[in-house]
């Protein structure tokens, strides 16, 4: 299997940034920004088919978009933290654009955005050349190091934001840095498991981690390894199944891991 570069390169590519949702995914459930998650899930859709129909490179318009609305989330909202009404309200200009965007699509002479369209929208983890898959997993790399190194405040802020503000935390700051770093893992991942599932990826292996420990360091851990085993294994499984997409393989295994979890985590509780 290794044999084809191809592979290689999707599994350089696929580890970091399966790294990465693992723990960003993780203070996002802590925190309650799910709905933030799927919000920027289809900004980075958006934003990659309007490069698309603009003739730019879609990795622009997916990094470009989806930060520039993470900002308009965390000025909207409070202490920086995007709030339902300020994401609701994205959400639904955001959803209005793409339809635009996609009526433009369809009208269009060039095939090519088609392709960059599906691309987006389900992942396309196995076209990366060697110079792309180098890049998403520094990119990866970086965001995952940026929350590690900041998790200590971040924790704090995340369960008690008026202990976290008379302790000094730069609570507003932290959260807007947050949002930031939550579009970069959105529009970078997208790549790996496009824009439709790439909220799985950063809830199933978090939620199965705080159902496993209430300790939250080790739970920080347990997400981001349960995330890269299973893109470890949706990959290996997809190149086995050649009809079945990785991103749905990924996807797949990282919601069975978590239905399992939440059955013997359940089934526990009824023995007690």
């Amino acid at each position: 299997m290794f044999a084809h570069v191809f592979v290689r390169n999707a599994y350089l590519a696929g580890t970091f940034i399966a790294l990465a949702c693992g723990v960003v995914g993780w203070f996002v459930v802590l925190r309650g920004q799910l709905f933030a998650g799927d919000a920027l899930t289809h900004v980075a859709f958006v934003g990659a088919i309007g490069a698309a129909v603009l003739g730019f490179d879609e990795l622009v318009g997916l990094f470009v978009l989806t930060l520039a609305v993470a900002a308009g989330m965390a000025a909207l909202g409070r202490r920086g933290q995007a709030d339902d009404a300020a994401i609701g309200i994205v959400f639904a200009w955001i959803l209005g654009v793409g339809v635009l965007l996609l009526a433009i699509l369809a009208t269009s002479a060039s095939g090519g955005t088609g392709v960059a369209a599906a691309n987006t929208l389900f992942g396309s983890i196995y076209s990366l050349t060697a110079s792309g898959s180098r890049l998403a997993a520094a990119i990866a790399l970086a965001t995952a190091l940026t929350v590690l190194i900041g998790s200590r405040p971040l924790l704090l802020a995340s369960l008690d934001t008026d202990v976290a503000s008379a302790r000094g935390i730069p609570v507003r700051a932290l959260g807007i840095g947050f949002l930031a770093l939550l579009a970069v893992v959105t529009a970078e991942s997208t790549q790996a498991v496009g824009a439709l599932l790439m909220l799985g990826l950063l809830a199933a292996p978090a939620g199965a981690a705080q159902r496993l420990t209430a300790n939250p360091y080790r739970g920080l851990v347990l997400s981001a390894l349960l995330a890269v085993l299973a893109m470890w294994g949706g990959l290996a499984l997809s190149y086995q199944i050649g009809s079945l997409p990785p991103s749905s393989a990924v996807i797949g295994l990282a919601g069975a891991a978590y239905a399992v979890v939440a059955l013997r985590t359940r089934h526990g509780r009824r023995q007690a």
